[in-house]
């Protein structure tokens, strides 16, 4: 059977796509940025993962003002990477891994979740930033990817406890696939930053570090955050994190932190970066 086994947190900055994109990431202004993803290229390596679940808001690429889903799942063959504006990113197309995920979107909505099925998207450095600071500069991606937007540009976003919820039942659904799969969520985006209005630069370090310490014991008490206070504590764009939620919630219970990044600023943006393995128990 398909099992969930890991969970990955980390920002999608634009800016760190560009820094790769132009070989600039062993450049001592932006070493203490990617130094912290070391341990994680070498993690990664070792766990092979089959398929990413990957957690990411399209920011205006796939999706715009006609259609806002709340939660869209790709079942697609592949998907190329976005123009932006100033040409697709140099990075291979992204491998879908549609039998799992129309698995899941069967789960899901049989659990309750109104999923929006998309085919066909390109993605935008929301999803393929990720994958560049975890895998490098590769020819291929070496895992098949399943996108999961999540609208956090629009207002409203879905709750903290909805995207745990949702969590929750991606790993029952995982977990019915008959295929022996070694699968991993990452949630994507934040950490506290907001980039228009009188606030534009806004970092909250305070805010972010607890969000961090609480994501690994404490994530029911983070599911009950207003969207409201995430813009209020950690800036307009700081929403993002409700999608680690989703990361948090397809974990068991208790994990073990094995790697913790966290460095400001990185634009005018926080960075966070964790990864979770899974602590098996009887019953979970």
């Amino acid at each position: 059977m398909a099992k969930i086994t890991c969970g990955l947190g980390t920002s999608h900055i634009p800016l760190l796509g560009h820094i790769i994109d132009k070989g600039d990431s062993g450049d001592e202004k932006w070493a203490p940025i990617f130094d912290g993803y070391q341990f994680t290229k070498k993690w990664i390596r070792e766990q092979k993962p089959d398929v990413v679940v990957l957690v990411y808001n399209d920011h205006a690429t796939a999706f715009d003002m006609k259609v806002i889903p709340t939660f869209a799942i790709g079942c697609g063959e592949e998907y190329h990477p976005a123009d932006e504006g100033y040409g697709a990113r140099p990075v291979p197309t992204v491998k879908g891994a549609p039998k799992l995920a129309w698995h899941i979107t069967e789960s899901l909505i049989k659990q309750g979740f109104d999923m929006t099925i998309v085919n066909e998207m390109d993605v935008d450095h929301g999803l393929t930033v990720p994958l560049s600071m975890v895998f490098g500069e590769v020819e291929e991606w070496p895992c098949q990817v399943i996108p999961l937007a999540v609208n956090t540009v629009v207002y409203p976003s879905p709750t903290g406890d909805r995207c745990l919820a949702l969590g929750k039942a991606i790993r029952a659904a995982v977990e019915q696939f008959p295929e022996d799969l070694n699968v991993q969520v990452w949630g994507t985006g934040g950490m506290s930053h907001q980039l228009l209005g009188e606030r534009a630069g806004l970092i909250n370090q305070e805010w972010d570090l607890a969000f961090l310490d609480n994501l690994k014991s404490d994530y029911e008490k983070l599911g009950a955050i207003s969207q409201v206070e995430y813009i209020r504590e950690s800036g307009t764009e700081g929403s993002e994190m409700v999608m680690w939620l989703i990361m948090r919630g397809a974990l068991n219970h208790e994990v073990n932190e094995i790697h913790r990044h966290y460095h400001v600023p990185v634009s005018n943006t926080a960075l966070g970066h964790l990864i979770y393995e899974n602590v098996d128990k009887k019953g979970e």
